[in-house]
């Protein structure tokens, strides 16, 4: 294990200490959130990203001792292990590398070889591949035998061949040279299956397409592959045979004599039928792999963007899940976003039914004094946006918002128990406000492959997609902060420590014993022990009570070491949150200690500043261009405002209101280089764009953002946090939250494992 730690240490640059206090730390449940917030001392102020991956690379590392550990007792009951397998075993660092050691021992099937050996031919297998000059004829006719079925000479030379092409397909080294050659030369190669044309229309990019398979980007990869389930693609690797091959005989063969050619004979055999073919595996896996993992960095990070996206707060909202033919369904929520009244307008549907619309909607409007109006961006959005517009109603914020998702949470058990008498489309509209109040809060209600952010994320490894997306939700939520008396079970449930059970035994508390009044009333919740108090009191906040220490990131751990420095100041707690010049007068160092040192001091003071800070940007309206609603509207050179919805490694797709992403490559972003859209750009982003090309019949809308970077910049002056009317700071809307740049970090350390 200290090899390990030391190991660890030396990939991410950091001392082999940090790395085993945060192991120790993770061994006995502590979260990652909880590690990089409250334990700085123990791991030398280790973020997310760095104790993220540390907890998978030791991970991957017992794995491979546990793997190793299987083959070494493998290969002794065999008795097959000898001190030099034994070494190369132990000093195997990849599982590929260990297979390979393990292949030619490995329990198989029946295969031409082994019948060879079977037929007693193994002796003139070692005899070719000594490549001593003998009779080979004469020393073949040895091995003849009927009942064996070795009937002829060549018939034995040929069983030979067998042998020595399955040895050389097993040998560890060959196959690790050829598996880089195979990814650095090779070459992808896709074509449509015929007759495929039509059906396929949307893969006509790959219709004919050679590319190298080192420079294939994700996206392209996975695109063919699902081409390929689909029958729509023929995908194939082209390998460098000609190299291969010349590798083969320049290992193997070492004389020039009858056995050599017997040699060459298997080589050529052993590659067509044996190493060929498991190469061209190893490669697709590999590079499907490597196309899943940076696919869901990407996702991960769209996902962390559009959850942590400005909320508009508590607001009276009325929310409307448009439609035509059906009707708007409208609900109308109160701050908390409780439901209070829900109806079906239809101004779609003829001048008599706009005008009842009309008046249903004012009517609403004054009753319960809305504040702001969500309209989901789907079927209809944008006429019913328009015919809201249209009614002027005073002071009222009108917001479309992206509606991905909606229909999945409205049919989950999850609505199906908040709403029971309701049927889905009021499910649904209820969802489309309350994403507008806190994108948070809804969002983590439905399963994030499917709130509409990623690429190919049914295409990918579905284990390590939803690792990488529970990690991000579990970042998001414990970044934010929850509030303990109004949260849902289901943000609970991701806040660090506590998992489904405790969460809805927490809301099971509240319901029956009222609001919690202190986090130490979270011990009297059944089976919430002190583990997963320390876990996740830190995170939860108590807004209204009288000690206002609840309502902030401080632990309740630090609480009397608060206490302790607002005695020695002659203040109160408050009188430390309220005045910048006491804080800063204080001598940090006096309170130090073998547990708390000036790191977690730091944050502490940087809590009493901004208790309960959410780190989220200020809510800031929207609107696209009024008569743009569809693809047929668009003309090129069109400047149009947009909605940054999605965020891939080739460019960026922006919502300009017609039913359709347009796409901005990568190249359209902006007039520097940039390698990665995330450098200029990130999700839920306002930005203002230029059409360059539209096809209607392939739904493609190609952007650019080309010139507008000055505007933007001289249009988004940063700005410093202002304290807002609660006391919370809004924060600085141009500049990134560290926490946002998680999965690309992580993406960047996880490569020095490989």
């Amino acid at each position: 294990m200290i090899d390990h730690h030391i190991k660890i240490a030396q990939e991410l640059a950091v001392a082999s200490k940090q790395v085993a206090a945060t192991v120790s730390l993770l061994d006995e449940g502590a979260t990652v959130p909880f590690i990089s917030r409250y334990r700085k001392e123990l791991t030398g102020s280790l973020d997310e990203v760095q104790i993220t991956s540390i907890r998978d690379r030791i991970q991957q590392l017992r794995d491979l001792d546990k793997r190793r550990e299987a083959i070494l007792k493998s290969m002794t009951d065999m008795g097959k292990l000898t001190p030099e397998l034994q070494q190369q075993i132990n000093e195997a660092e990849t599982m590929v590398n260990l297979e390979d050691i393990y292949l030619p021992y490995r329990p198989k099937r029946t295969t031409r070889a082994t019948k060879a050996r079977e037929k007693g031919l193994q002796p003139l297998a070692d005899l070719i591949f000594t490549q001593n000059k003998v009779d080979l004829s004469a020393e073949a006719e040895k091995y003849l035998d009927a009942e064996k079925g070795v009937n002829s000479a060549e018939e034995a030379l040929a069983g030979a061949r067998d042998i020595i092409a399955e040895t050389i397909s097993e040998n560890a080294e060959i196959r690790a040279q050829l598996r880089d050659m195979f990814i650095n030369k090779g070459t992808f190669q896709s074509k449509v299956a015929p007759g495929k044309e039509e059906a396929g229309i949307k893969y006509k990019d790959y219709f004919d397409w050679t590319e190298p398979v080192k420079t294939a980007p994700s996206h392209r990869i996975l695109a063919m592959r699902r081409g390929e389930k689909e029958e729509i693609l023929y995908l194939d690797i082209l390998p460098p045979e000609d190299d291969a091959i010349a590798l083969l005989d320049r290992t193997f063969v070492t004389s020039n004599n009858s056995t050599s050619n017997q040699i060459r004979l298997a080589i050529a055999d052993g590659y067509k039928r044996l190493l060929k073919p498991s190469m061209e595996t190893e490669a697709r896996l590999l590079t499907k792999k490597k196309a899943d993992e940076e696919a869901i960095r990407v996702f991960a990070e769209n996902a962390r963007q559009l959850l942590l996206a400005a909320p508009l707060g508590q607001k009276r909202v009325m929310a409307i899940d448009p439609g035509f033919r059906t009707g708007c369904k409208v609900v109308c929520l109160d701050e908390q976003g409780k439901l209070l009244e829900y109806t079906a307008i239809f101004p779609h549907t003829g001048a008599g039914q706009a005008r009842e619309a009309e008046k249903t909607v004012k009517h609403l409007f004054e009753t319960y004094k809305i504040e702001a109006i969500a309209i989901g961006n789907g079927t209809a959005g944008r006429e019913t946006e328009t015919f809201i517009r249209n009614l002027q109603l005073p002071g009222v914020t009108i917001v479309m918002v992206n509606e991905s998702g909606a229909s999945i949470y409205s049919a989950s058990e999850v609505a199906r128990e908040e709403f029971p008498d309701k049927d889905v489309t009021v499910r649904g509209a209820v969802s489309i406000g309350r994403r507008l109040m806190d994108p948070l809060a809804e969002l983590v209600k439905i399963d994030p492959k499917s709130i509409g952010v990623g690429q190919y994320q049914h295409d990918v490894d579905q284990n390590k997609l939803q690792t990488s997306l529970d990690d991000t939700v579990i970042s998001c939520v414990n970044a934010v902060g929850v509030e303990l008396n109004t949260a849902s079970k289901q943000v609970l449930a991701y806040v660090s420590g506590l998992g489904p059970q405790l969460a809805q035994n927490i809301v099971d508390y509240r319901n029956q014993n009222g609001a919690f009044k202190r986090r130490e009333q979270l011990k009297k919740v059944p089976r919430l022990g002190d583990k997963a108090f320390e876990q996740a009191a830190g995170f939860l906040r108590i807004q209204g009570s009288d000690n206002p220490l609840e309502a902030s990131g401080v632990h309740p751990e630090r609480y009397s070491l608060v206490e302790q420095i607002a005695k020695d100041s002659n203040a109160t707690i408050r009188d430390l949150m309220t005045n910048d010049k006491l804080r800063k007068s204080i001598p940090l160092q006096k309170y130090t200690s073998d547990k708390v040192g000036l790191p977690t001091l730091n944050d502490i003071m940087a809590e009493l500043a901004k208790p309960g800070r959410d780190p989220r940007e200020q809510f800031e309206a929207f609107s696209f261009t009024e008569g743009v609603n569809e693809i047929k509207d668009l003309k090129v050179g069109m400047k149009l405002p947009g909605i940054v919805t999605n965020i891939t490694a080739f460019g960026a797709f922006v919502d300009i209101g017609v039913h359709q992403d347009g796409l901005v490559h990568l190249s359209q972003i902006t007039n520097r280089f940039i390698k990665d859209p995330n450098e200029v750009l990130k999700v839920h982003q306002h930005v203002e764009v230029t059409v360059t090309e539209v096809d209607a019949s392939r739904k493609r809308i190609s952007l650019s953002m080309k010139g507008e970077e000055k505007e933007r910049s001289n249009n988004n002056p940063v700005r410093k946090p202002q304290p807002s009317a609660s006391g919370n700071q809004t924060p600085n809307r141009n500049k990134r939250e560290p926490e946002t740049d998680m999965q690309s970090k992580l993406a960047a350390l996880k490569a020095k494992f490989k």
